[in-house]
């Protein structure tokens, strides 16, 4: 996912084919990506060795930090590429920081890649900055009490999630919410694992992790809005040992995407699942066709012998019914032709009598 990434993917593809173009190309594009983060890149046909990246985020914590880039940030941008960045005075109306960007000045090979990728990850820079301030204050022996409640932050406008500073430790508390139950029930299963684990001595390092479906008491005073969820809430201790040295770049990222992660492992097992059902199902349909398609030749073979006998037996059945037909017919000419007529018997022999011939000879006519 792009969230995740600390390269932004769109934001790579079009510096990759500005630099790579076989012709000067003219660029005035807008760029809007996850975390509320805005892109603006112009390049010129007359001047196609340059182009102006302008980046604005929003704050992560109204009211604490300041919308403009802190000078730390400042610092960050201009160590990850000095020779190909320059920043430029005033930023672009509307945006944090405006870039310079000296195309020529990017090596030729396979090291461009690594270098436009390294400007991708502008963005990045500056979220992270201004988490980093806040978890900086985590070994400050002057820390005021105001510094204990709560501090909602926000990387992803619906997705907020609270910083509470204690002596010697953060604590990180996630509200976790859905809209689809199914995603709840994965994500609780999720969670209940990854807590498991980490009180595993294999994840003794690791911060321990905590999830409960009531707020915790740290979140006590905090609006019904903000806690008001259907996923319960991950917490995570921070101790000062997580944010020394290249963990602190860790952490940090990892605290902001925590949200967008647990998205993600959601979406994969729900795709996952998917897939296996769609395959059970197939198998299932397959040795029902299979099933079938025998059932129906052992039919035909029954329905063709069947159709045989059931010919001879049709055809014998008629030849019954029509000589019984017939004979009953016959038997009804009979008696009607066997009328009595009174004296036709002594009218017959007197006057029906027929002559003799003789077959001795015979006289022949002239």
């Amino acid at each position: 996912m792009a969230c995740i990434e600390r390269a932004s993917p769109a934001l790579n593809q079009i510096l990759l084919k500005l630099y790579s173009a076989d012709k000067p190309m003219e660029i005035d594009h807008h760029l809007y990506e996850f975390g509320s983060v805005q892109y603006h890149i112009l390049s010129q046909a007359s001047n196609p060795l340059v182009a102006y990246l302008s980046i604005s985020a929003s704050s992560l914590c109204h009211g604490v930090l300041q919308n403009e880039l802190s000078s730390y940030t400042i610092e960050m941008v201009k160590r990850l590429c000095p020779e190909v960045v320059e920043i430029v005075e005033p930023s672009r109306e509307g945006y944090q920081l405006t870039l310079r960007l000296n195309l020529n000045q990017i090596p030729l090979g396979k090291d461009y890649v690594k270098v436009i990728r390294d400007i991708s990850t502008f963005h990045s820079v500056i979220l992270s900055s201004q988490l980093k301030e806040i978890l900086w204050n985590v070994n400050s022996d002057v820390t005021m009490q105001e510094m204990y409640k709560p501090i909602k932050l926000a990387y992803h406008p619906r997705e907020p999630f609270f910083i509470i500073m204690q002596p010697q430790r953060i604590i990180a508390v996630f509200p976790i919410r859905f809209k689809e139950k199914s995603d709840v029930i994965i994500a609780t299963a999720f969670f209940q694992e990854l807590v498991d684990v980490g009180s595993s001595d294999k994840w003794a390092k690791a911060p321990p992790c905590t999830w409960s479906a009531i707020p915790p008491p740290e979140l006590r005073g905090e609006t019904l809005e903000d806690l008001s969820t259907n996923g319960g809430f991950v917490t995570f201790d921070i101790s000062s040992r997580h944010i020394e040295g290249k963990r602190l770049d860790k952490t940090v990222w990892n605290l902001l995407n925590f949200n967008a992660y647990v998205r993600y492992h959601v979406k994969s097992t729900k795709g996952y699942i998917q897939r296996r059902m769609r395959k059970r199902l197939e198998n299932l349909v397959e040795v029902l066709h299979q099933t079938n398609s025998e059932e129906n030749g052992q039919t035909k073979q029954h329905q063709a012998t069947g159709y045989r006998y059931k010919k001879k037996q049709v055809r014998s059945s008629k030849y019954n019914i029509l000589k019984q037909r017939w004979g009953n017919f016959g038997r009804k000419m009979k008696m009607h032709f066997r009328l009595r007529i009174h004296g036709f018997g002594r009218f017959r022999q007197r006057w029906l009598r027929f002559p003799k011939f003789s077959s001795k000879g015979y006289t022949k006519l002239e």
